[in-house]
């Protein structure tokens, strides 16, 4: 594709060479001479200026001239772009594989595929050009929105409902019971988990990640949400729309986490807490039981505390050894003086 075109489809302009033919993707530091690449950040503005690269995609006020540049307001989501262009994924046969099982009351739409191994229960529900990757399961009246994808291995309990054009990596587990025991008599029974998982559109849910059904209800996942790998989104959780969660954290039962809240990974978050729309949760930071998150807050560590506080809470930290040599020296002190005054 020449430079030109790619400006042209991105709706940005270039400079230099538009002719250029660009045919591949690579990271700033590795492009060559047929390779699009892009600059956001410093550590790549310093990269620039020996690289390789083709074509750049940089910002406006990125200064190097002589070369062939594309120049966008956000040179990190223009490339994501490009490369769905220059790169586009795998295409698919549609159809059912010889070796899948369909049960014969399972609606599939037209153009989906259906991998060897893989078992669509009865009522489920399929929609047009979704693919089903090889060894999946479909529970009985699950759904499946158009456009789908389900990497090999994902497992999609009964009655759970996703979203159009929803990624699913290999190992997802979605609408296993959730973890509600009661103690009677001395030993534990199990609460019947006789809810639902519902999920939205646009949703991507990493490896081996678990999204357990509720107990009553829902546990509701929004629309654009983004889960990482190894996340656990336990019974009646409700996750709003477009929140961002990295890996290795865990949503205890009845957590709410309002729109656009942004969660790092290895988080753990009490029962019935809620993080309310904007607000940031640090990695490793572990939110208590039926805490509120305001809004448009940052908070870091265990228990979560407001980024400044902790920050001081460290700098202090890193003050003790310090401070136990003043406080030695001074009981030091106080000794030589008592001692004196004895002496007198």
């Amino acid at each position: 594709m020449r430079v030109r075109e790619l400006a042209d489809w991105l709706g940005v302009t270039f400079e230099g060479d538009g002719e250029k033919e660009i045919t591949g993707v690579a990271a700033v530091e590795s492009a060559g001479a047929a390779d699009l690449s892009f600059v956001s950040g410093r550590k790549a503005e310093r990269s620039a200026g020996a690289s390789s690269a083709g074509c750049l995609i940089v910002p406006p006020e990125f200064l190097n001239p002589g070369r062939t540049l594309i120049r966008a307001p956000e040179p990190r989501t223009a490339f994501a772009r490009a490369v769905a262009r220059l790169v586009p994924s795998p295409g698919h046969e549609p159809g059912i594989h010889p070796r899948a099982w369909v049960d014969e009351t399972a609606e599939l739409g037209p153009g989906v595929s259906v991998g060897p191994g893989a078992s669509i229960g009865e009522g489920a529900r399929i929609g047009a050009g979704t693919r089903i990757g090889p060894g999946c399961a479909i529970g009985r009246r699950a759904a499946v929105g158009e456009g789908s994808l389900l990497h090999a291995g994902v497992r999609v309990y009964d009655d759970v409902e996703i979203g159009k054009r929803a990624i699913l990596h290999s190992g997802c587990v979605i609408g296993a019971d959730g973890f509600g025991f009661v103690l009677a008599g001395g030993r534990y029974e199990k609460f019947p988990q006789v809810g639902r998982v519902v999920i939205g559109d646009d949703v991507e849910i990493g490896a081996n990640s678990c999204i357990d059904r509720a107990a009553l209800g829902v546990t509701w996942i929004g629309d654009g949400v983004k889960l990482d790998n190894l996340v656990h989104v336990a019974h009646n959780c409700r996750i709003g729309r477009h929140v961002v969660v990295a890996a290795q954290t865990g949503f205890s039962g009845g957590v709410v986490v309002e729109d656009f809240a942004i969660i790092g990974g290895q988080v753990g978050v009490g029962d019935k807490a809620r993080i309310e729309t904007g607000a940031v949760i640090g990695s490793g930071s572990g939110i208590l039981s039926s805490k509120v998150v305001h809004g448009g807050q940052v908070l870091w560590g265990t228990p979560a505390r407001p980024l400044k506080e902790h920050l001081e809470q460290l700098a202090n930290l890193a003050r003790l050894p310090e401070l136990r040599r003043e406080f030695a020296e001074l009981k030091r002190r106080i000794e030589r003086i008592e001692a004196g005054g004895r002496a007198l």
